[in-house]
C-alpha cells in the first residue's frame, strides 16, 4: 500500500489529521503546480507555492479548526482520488484568478506591456482560461471521464500514464480519450460546431 493511501485511510478513520498528509504530497503538488504555471501567460501573479497552498487548503478542508462545528476533512479513497481533487482545486483557482483579472474593476480588457515591448504592434497570444473552463464544463456534461483526463493532463501536468493510473484506465484508452478530448475542445474553443 502506498504511504499516501495509508495516511488517507488514517485521516478517514480519525487517527490522523489532514495536516499529516501535507509533507507526503507537498513535493509532488509543488512540482505539478510549477509545471502548470510555466504554461501560463507572462505576468501571472500566482506562484507555484501559493497555488499548492491554496489547493491543499481547499482539498484538505483546512483542518485547523477543532470542535463539533468545525468542517470535516473530505474523505479520499486512494491517492489517485486525492490528486484528482487537487487537480480540480488547481483548475478552479487558476480560472478564478483569470476571471478576477478580466473583471472591469481590475482593468478588464487592459493588458500590461513591458516598456521594451511597446514597439510591437501585435499582441502576444495567450490562453483564455475562462473560455477553456466553460468549454471543459460543457465537455464534462457529455464526457465526464474524458474531462477529468483533461484536468489531470492540462491543469496538473500529469503524463498520459500517470493520468491513466489515477483514472484507473489503460494507457491506450487514456491516449484515445486525450486525442478525442483535444479535438473536441479545439472545436468548441474555435466556435466551430458549438455543443
Amino acid at each position: 500500500m502506498h504511504e499516501i493511501t495509508r495516511v488517507l485511510g488514517e485521516v478517514r478513520a480519525g487517527r490522523a489529521a489532514a495536516a499529516d498528509l501535507l509533507p507526503l504530497v507537498y513535493a509532488q503538488l509543488r512540482e505539478l503546480a510549477a509545471a502548470r504555471l510555466a504554461r501560463e501567460s507572462p505576468g501571472h501573479t500566482l506562484s507555484a507555492t501559493a497555488l499548492v497552498h491554496e489547493a491543499y487548503l481547499r482539498v484538505a478542508g483546512g483542518g485547523a479548526q477543532q470542535g463539533a462545528d468545525a468542517p470535516r476533512s473530505p474523505e479520499f479513497d486512494h491517492r489517485g482520488h486525492f490528486f484528482a481533487a487537487a487537480a480540480e482545486a488547481m483548475r478552479r483557482i487558476l480560472v478564478d484568478s483569470a476571471r478576477r483579472k478580466r473583471a472591469a474593476k481590475h482593468g478588464g480588457a487592459r493588458h500590461r506591456h513591458d516598456i521594451a515591448d511597446v514597439q510591437v504592434a501585435a499582441p502576444e497570444p495567450g490562453e483564455d482560461l475562462v473560455a477553456l473552463d466553460e468549454a471543459l464544463t460543457r465537455f464534462a456534461a457529455v464526457e465526464p471521464q474524458k474531462a477529468e483526463l483533461v484536468k489531470l493532463r492540462y491543469f496538473v501536468g500529469l503524463t498520459i500514464d500517470e493520468a491513466a493510473a489515477v483514472l484507473d484506465i489503460s494507457a491506450a484508452t487514456a491516449k484515445r480519450h486525450w486525442t478525442y478530448s483535444k479535438a473536441w475542445l479545439y472545436q468548441a474553443l474555435a466556435g466551430d460546431g458549438a455543443r
